[in-house]
């Protein structure tokens, strides 16, 4: 994961420096696109083990709404990089297996700026351009809370993240977008109470996400 975040990284120095030529020239336009995005875990989790607790015990892990706005800088006629970043939604979890009675065990923010580096099919002219991106996403969770008084840590997560989308001109400066999306994110959990609770999710979570977008 270090390597690929390296070699990332690398290439985002490269495309700003080619950025930089672009924008002397006036040929580097900017893109700001607002919208909303549904995020859909896919979660595996490593079961709930700790002192008390029952064989089986586990938990699944709901599916989130909430605003997006992005920002991405054309470095090349075809390739920009974007920051995305939302309003944090809230991510609950319910009880599964042989804990499935407790209903609600736990809620957190989920805090994922992510940075892309896409590249754009087509002409810059054209109505419509899909495109495909890979980056990077840190995820931090805050917020951890529980109905049944247990000091919740979610440990932070560094993993890649790719997106599908297309762009549909509505003129020189508006549009509207839609994208799919995908990230490596993977928490591990610490509940101290009555006794020690741990598991580790791995979220796998799908995005989608629809909105309008503007070029300035």
């Amino acid at each position: 994961m270090q390597n690929s975040i390296r070699s990332l990284s690398l290439l985002i120095a490269a495309s700003s420096l080619a950025g930089g030529a672009l924008a002397q020239s006036g040929a580097t336009p900017n893109t700001v696109k607002l919208g909303v995005i549904f995020y859909q875990p896919h979660a595996q989790t490593s079961g709930i083990t700790g002192l008390g607790v029952p064989a089986g015990a586990d938990a699944s892990i709901g599916s989130a709404t909430t605003l997006l706005g992005t920002w991405e800088r054309e470095v090349a006629p075809n390739l920009g990089i974007e920051l995305v970043l939302g309003v944090p939604p809230t991510i609950k979890a319910k009880g599964a297996g042989t804990v499935a009675f407790l209903g609600e065990v736990l809620s957190a923010k989920n805090v994922a700026p992510t940075v892309l580096i896409n590249y754009h099919f087509g002409d810059a002219g054209n109505s419509l351009r899909p495109y495909v991106g890979i980056g990077v996403n840190y995820t931090r969770f805050t917020d951890a809370k529980t109905p049944y008084g247990w000091k919740v840590n979610l440990s932070d997560s560094w993993g890649l993240a790719a997106q599908v989308g297309v762009d549909f001109a509505m003129g020189k400066q508006w549009g509207l977008f839609a994208s799919i999306g995908a990230a490596q994110v993977k928490s591990d959990l610490v509940a101290v109470g009555a006794s020690v609770l741990r598991s580790t999710i791995d979220f796998r979570p799908v995005t989608y996400a629809a909105g309008v977008a503007y070029k300035f």
